[in-house]
């Protein structure tokens, strides 16, 4: 699972494969909107991420689904 986040202001997003479940992260980063704080996420490689709940403009989660090989056609 893959689960992008969009910062205020910012031309990148943040990209993140966190250890946890989906719905542990989203409400994460709900409750840092609701107190104007920041949250520390983890990911599965190790990298550690700190977001301002202040300036959040999106999560987006993106199931994992199996790259296809080859032409269409």
């Amino acid at each position: 699972m893959e689960i992008r986040i969009g910062i205020q202001h910012a031309a990148r997003e943040i990209v993140i494969e966190p250890s946890e479940s989906a719905e542990t992260v989203l409400a994460q980063l709900a409750d840092a909107v609701s107190s104007d704080s920041a949250v520390t996420l983890s990911d599965a490689k190790g990298r550690t991420v700190l977001i301002p709940g202040a300036k959040l403009a999106y999560a987006e989660v993106s199931t994992e689904e199996p790259r296809r090989v080859g032409f269409l056609g």
